[in-house]
């Protein structure tokens, strides 16, 4: 009963919770319904780059970070202010626009840093949309980083 009466605190909080009850039904519940899950894990770009992404960070290589600030979904892009200690464009937003790839194995989805060095999280948000019609070209005049799972 206590259980319930704290998930009303954890939702106001915004906290990504994960919740299972396993005796007669199987729940699953979760806060983190705006994350596209084809994009959590480990990954490793067309160009050799390692990435690890979860639901509140992306880290690219060992020494990059963008702390996630929000998921568009439908339209698929996140918006994330850099880390402070990024060697280029710390502090600043950017925005990351993504698309899965259907039938491209090994590569499974595919990225474009849109805006990478906005001064607010508006103005990354704000910033044009990558072509995802056009994953060769779509980014900037440059093809979409295509991702596929880390060995």
């Amino acid at each position: 009963m206590k259980t319930f009466l704290l998930l009303p605190l954890l939702f106001h909080l915004h906290i990504p919770i994960k919740w299972i009850y396993n005796n007669r039904f199987n729940v699953e519940f979760s806060c983190m319904s705006d994350t596209t899950t084809y994009m959590l894990g480990d990954f490793t770009d067309d160009y050799g780059i390692t990435y690890s992404i979860n639901d509140t960070l992306w880290t690219q290589g060992p020494v990059i970070k963008y702390h996630i600030l929000k998921w568009n979904k439908k339209e698929q892009y996140c918006i994330a202010r850099n880390d402070v200690d990024n060697p280029t464009e710390a502090g600043m937003y950017t925005r990351i626009d993504y698309m899965q790839f259907i039938e491209m194995k090994p590569w499974t989805w595919g990225f474009c840093y849109t805006e990478y060095k906005a001064s607010a999280e508006a103005d990354a948000e704000n910033a044009a949309s990558a072509d995802h019609s056009n994953p060769r070209k779509g980014c900037n005049g440059f093809p979409f980083s295509r991702m596929k799972p880390a060995r």
